[in-house]
């Protein structure tokens, strides 16, 4: 939790502003008892009404100026918290989109939408009260016992006593209560994974008219999350019971001792009001914190899952040992050297072009997701040279996507290497590769917005000419010519109001617009009929350039122009070879291109 207070760096002002006119305003309001006192002993009781109109006057200034501190602290208060959640919004986000697929996995997209929303949401409550009252209650709280002081020692002592037993109880509360809310907030996730698998699975909850079974688990998973937050608020409530019972039993000793030193004489009227009104204060005061220790409790547990996120790789590559540091500083100053050398062969070669991707090798490559019992692939071993067309075919489950997935670097081989250019993947620069790869996967993603919009997510400067040679050679432009708006035809969300085929065609579109060196089709064209799918295969031979393709699918006679296919079974590379090659070799493609065709007539 603490690891994300850097983000209030940019409201140091309103931080230390927020805080410090609560103080002012506490310290007014500590003043106010006193001046009580005084109206009771030297103005009511001696009979005196220029006294209690003056030191009403007071009481009016205190409260006046007061006011004016709370405003003016609520205000910097609430502009550093909103600020601090938008900067931490914006990291998170920034955070998600640079995670490499096996770390989305490892915490789910339900997960992070959670800690994203109500997470931050915690967070930011618990800085906005932090600031208003974390300094602000126990300064009363002690300040009111250093007053009592002032006013009667020995009735002060009844604070001195209290104060300590109020504050075990509190942060015993606060101790049992901090990893309830951690369970709270997981429960809370479980919930969101239900909620957003229904929404986006409605339309097959239906059609199976299994809407009773998901209202039960959502049930289900909406009571145990009942469960845990029925339990932490009862911790929670268990506060301000024993509170009022320590404060009250305090006021009730003070009272009976005070009258006892009233009726002797050691002590005056407006004294005891005075402890009697400090001790309320604290119990106010005890009551606010019991709140805020509450909040504070959940955006620490929320805290602390944010931090977990965003920091669960960063320190183990940030932290260095002092070894490391040394030789840290030592590489540096060799660099500095080698840096001066070559920064007169940089403005040489500054203008030179990346060499093309010419060659991808695949040694011995294996592949196990988190979690998994066993390898998805295992001793992956090909070359792909530039402007061939490979062909990767299977059944399901093996392996075809995470073969993909490890070539577009999207996953770092567990064994083996991924080379481009005889350079391991893993030491290319990934800006840099994934601008010379297309990859339209097996769900065709669009987002809100024009056709045009979408097209230009695979090139931001394409040209008019350029998004139509794209749309012609996915075998989309024929329908979106008969678009009203063409290229500014409007896209609903995730492309509802287009076809599944139309939907692939586009997304393979996005892709070639971009010229990649590389393109990925990862089953993107299942939704097509056999004849677009053959005019897309022929395009996508006869199209300029030496774009080297990879094309992952289930129809053997999308392959079958291939320069050679791979064929997987379990994970692990049964042949390679062409389609006749593979046709007279290879049982694997033999049972599924005759599962397709029938026995070869």
């Amino acid at each position: 939790m603490f690891r994300l207070l850097k983000y209030l760096k940019k409201y140091k002002v309103e931080t230390i502003l927020g805080p410090l006119f609560k103080l002012m305003e506490a310290s007014f309001e500590l003043l106010v008892p006193l001046v009580m006192a005084s109206i009771i002993d030297n103005g009511i009781e001696k009979g005196d009404k220029s006294h209690i109109f003056a030191m009403g006057g007071v009481l009016f200034l205190l409260a006046a100026v007061g006011f004016g501190c709370a405003i003016t602290a609520q205000y910097f208060a609430a502009k550093a918290s909103v600020g601090f959640a938008t900067n931490l919004r914006h990291v998170i986000f920034n955070h998600i989109q640079t995670r490499s697929y096996e770390q989305m996995d490892e915490f789910g997209t339900s997960t992070m939408m959670n800690r994203l929303t109500s997470d931050v949401n915690q967070v930011q409550t618990g800085v906005n009260l932090t600031l208003r009252l974390l300094l602000r209650s126990p300064f009363i709280v002690f300040g009111a016992m250093v007053m009592a002081f002032t006013v009667d020692v020995k009735g002060a002592m009844i604070f001195v006593v209290t104060i300590p037993i109020l504050a075990v109880v509190v942060f015993a509360i606060l101790l049992i209560n901090i990893p309830l809310y951690k369970k709270v907030q997981k429960a809370l996730d479980k919930v969101v994974v239900k909620t957003r698998e229904n929404l986006t699975g409605v339309r097959v909850v239906r059609a199976f008219s299994m809407e009773r079974e998901e209202v039960e688990g959502y049930d289900a998973s909406v009571d145990v999350l009942k469960k845990f937050q029925l339990f932490a608020g009862r911790v929670s409530a268990f506060m301000n019971p024993v509170t009022f019972m320590i404060v009250n039993g305090a006021t009730l000793v003070l009272l009976y001792r005070g009258a006892v030193e009233i009726d002797a004489g050691f002590l005056t009227q407006g004294a005891l009001i005075a402890l009697v009104n400090y001790m309320a204060q604290i119990l106010v005061e005890l009551i606010k914190l019991a709140n805020l220790i509450i909040t504070i409790t959940k955006s620490m547990a929320g805290g602390s899952r944010i931090a977990d996120m965003l920091y669960d790789e960063e320190d183990a590559k940030e932290v260095l040992s002092a070894g490391e540091k040394k030789n840290k500083k030592s590489d540096e100053k060799k660099s500095k050297n080698i840096a001066n050398k070559q920064s007169s062969d940089d403005e040489k070669n500054k203008n030179i072009p990346v060499p093309a991707i010419n060659d991808i090798t695949f040694e011995n490559v294996s592949y196990t997701y988190q979690g998994a019992s066993s390898a998805s692939v295992s001793n992956l071993s090909f070359r792909a040279k530039k402007g061939d067309i490979v062909g990767v075919i299977g059944g399901t489950g093996s392996g075809k996507t995470s073969l993909i997935n490890l070539l577009a670097g999207f996953y770092e081989a567990k064994e083996g290497r991924v080379l481009v250019n005889g350079e391991d993947i893993t030491a290319c620069d990934t800006e840099d590769l994934r601008a010379r790869i297309g990859i339209v996967p097996q769900t065709a993603v669009l987002f809100k917005g024009t056709i045009e919009e979408n097209l230009k997510w695979g090139k931001a400067d394409a040209t008019e000419e350029e998004m139509w040679q794209a749309l012609e050679i996915a075998q989309a432009k024929e329908f979106v010519e008969k678009k009203e708006n063409m290229l500014d035809e409007m896209i609903t969300q995730e492309g509802r109001n287009l076809s599944g085929g139309q939907k692939q065609r586009l997304s393979i579109a996005r892709a070639l617009v971009k010229k990649p060196e590389i393109l990925i089709l990862d089953d993107s064209a299942s939704a097509l009929d056999y004849a677009t799918d053959a005019a897309l295969r022929k395009a996508l031979k006869e199209m300029p350039g030496d774009t080297t393709v990879f094309i992952v699918a289930q129809r053997a006679s999308s392959l079958m122009h291939a320069d050679k296919s791979i064929v997987l079974d379990d994970g692990e590379v049964q042949e390679i070879g062409t389609h006749e090659e593979l046709l007279k070799n290879c049982e694997v493609y033999q049972e599924i291109y005759y599962s397709q065709f029938g026995d070869g007539k």
